[in-house]
């Protein structure tokens, strides 16, 4: 897979299948931001991924903020959408988290707080053109 580009989902198969394309590019260690409005598959691609690493219980973090997986390599997932200011990113240890290089970590709705995003990223934004059909744009932040 090459960066930056566009790609587009007819399904939920062809999701899974893009998920898995993308996979093969993240190691331990990489940071991968998901924005798109709601309803438009982030949860389900990151699930996608987290299936194939032998995680079967991924749910969306939205009341918890984060949730902590482990499978073949640990998976940090959280959700921006229902945080209300910078400062409960940082009481929760978002910085730590961030570090662990034995992990790769999610996080959906990272827009929403672009100052606490590290610089090293990987960013996909998704859009719903319609009804499954989806517009995956990658991008890598070096």
């Amino acid at each position: 897979m090459d960066f930056p580009c566009k790609l587009i989902s007819n399904s939920e198969e062809e999701t899974r299948q893009l998920a898995l394309e993308f996979l093969k590019v993240l190691k331990s260690g990489d940071v991968v931001v998901l924005n798109g409005e709601l309803g438009t598959g982030k949860t389900f691609f990151i699930k996608k991924i987290t299936e194939a690493l032998g995680i079967h219980n991924a749910n969306s973090p939205t009341f918890t903020l984060v949730n902590e997986y482990q499978g073949k390599v640990r998976i940090y997932h959280f959700d921006f959408y229902r945080i209300n200011k910078e400062a409960e990113l940082h009481d929760i240890g978002l910085e730590d988290y961030l570090a662990d290089t034995e992990a790769i970590t999610f996080i959906e709705w990272g827009e929403l707080f672009p100052d606490v995003l590290p610089q090293k990223r990987f960013e996909i934004k998704i859009e719903e053109i319609e009804n499954e059909q989806r517009k995956f744009r990658f991008f890598k932040y070096e």
